[in-house]
């Protein structure tokens, strides 16, 4: 069962409030692929998509002014997408923090590398799904503090439970419920982290692959049925741990669209 099937909402619709204002920089030279970004990126609420083909022409929109996100292609004519990106960083310009996404069709592991030690935030492989790009975009604009921080001193709060990151605890307490810490494994933990992070919003496999199961060096043909089964399992521990949810909340990590996962909000249980 789907996260819309079970409350009746879309979890994309839900980022159009945190798009909504922005500004994004596009940097392919493939102009259907271009429109194609631009477009998916306007209808998911942001205010202006600016294409451009060259990565001068890119340098030049970055220095002129301030862009939420960059979104860069590595092959272009001219400046290539990494020195592009090299050259807005050091400019120091009203572009110069925004996080930046390499979407290209170089993705072996060397070359992605190279990309994230060159400036990149994120680095997506061509071809890429639609949501799978949206969710990335968002999660990083959350990484940049163009989203609500989180609150209590860095811990993440949902209902009756709260996670601490520094401690690496997550502790449920309700009215009447004495407060007690459920025991996570560290893989469990980061994945709890990663949904709980993104606020109710969905969370690709993909993504949670690339932050938690990170001693892996590659993704493997079978990578979904890897998370699936963790993920089978976490829902489990969670419902054994927290009875006083009744069956009603659980299972509390739901799916989504596009192979998505979302922390259920339980921001009026307590």
């Amino acid at each position: 069962m789907t996260q819309s099937e079970i409350t009746g909402t879309d979890p994309f619709a839900g980022l159009r409030e945190m798009f909504q204002g922005r500004r994004a920089l596009l940097l392919e030279d493939d102009p259907a692929l271009s429109e194609h970004v631009a477009d998916r990126l306007l209808k998911a609420g942001f205010s202006a998509v600016d294409r451009v083909e060259a990565g001068e022409q890119a340098l030049s929109l970055a220095e002129g002014g301030g862009y939420d996100v960059l979104i860069l292609d590595r092959m272009t004519a001219g400046l290539d997408g990494l020195e592009t990106l090299k050259r807005i960083r050091a400019g120091g310009g009203p572009s110069a923090e925004a996080p930046a996404l390499m979407l290209t069709a170089l993705g072996g592991e060397h070359q992605k590398v190279e990309g994230l030690l060159s400036g990149a935030d994120d680095y997506l492989a061509k071809p890429l799904g639609d949501e799978e790009l949206i969710a990335r975009v968002a999660a990083q604009l959350r990484r940049a503090g163009k989203s609500a921080p989180a609150s209590n001193g860095g811990d993440l709060v949902n209902g009756p439970f709260r996670l601490s990151p520094g401690a690496r605890t997550l502790t449920f307490a309700m009215t009447g419920v004495e407060p007690r810490q459920i025991e996570l494994s560290p893989l469990e933990f980061g994945i709890v982290c990663e949904l709980m992070s993104a606020r109710g919003q969905p969370v690709t496999k993909t993504m949670l692959w690339d932050r938690c199961w990170v001693e892996w060096k590659f993704l493997p043909d079978n990578f979904v049925n890897i998370i699936d089964a963790r993920i089978s399992a976490l829902r489990r521990r969670l419902k054994e741990a927290t009875p006083e949810l009744g069956d009603g909340l659980h299972p509390l990590i739901v799916s989504a669209r596009s192979q998505s996962l979302i922390f259920r909000d339980l921001g009026g249980v307590g």
